[in-house]
């Protein structure tokens, strides 16, 4: 099941830690669906020493297959959350899947 992720909500950890995630977008230039494979949802880093601080990133590259473009992804784990950022599409057109 894909969940839309709002621009200004984070998806919840509890749910997401541990697990892969699929995403799936919808490029700017073209407006080709793309789907990524499996991306790694990491853990909120319990050693930080503020709010602000507290994020751990992974970070992935993935080519649009309608044009070529690349877009880079970003997850980043907070205790709040999970926010999905995906360079070069519009705010809100991105989903996410938890992989079993």
């Amino acid at each position: 099941m894909w969940i839309q992720q709002k621009p200004d909500a984070l998806a919840p950890i509890d749910e997401l830690q541990g697990h892969t995630v699929g995403l799936k977008f919808e490029c700017n230039q073209c407006h080709t669906e793309v789907f990524t494979d499996s991306i790694g949802v990491p853990a909120p880093d319990h050693l930080a020493n503020s709010m602000e601080d507290d994020g751990q990133f992974e970070k992935e590259e993935i080519k649009c297959p309608g044009c070529e473009m690349t877009h880079e992804i970003t997850v980043k784990s907070t205790f709040d959350g999970v926010k999905f950022d995906v360079s070069e599409v519009a705010p809100g057109s991105v989903s996410y899947q938890v992989q079993h």
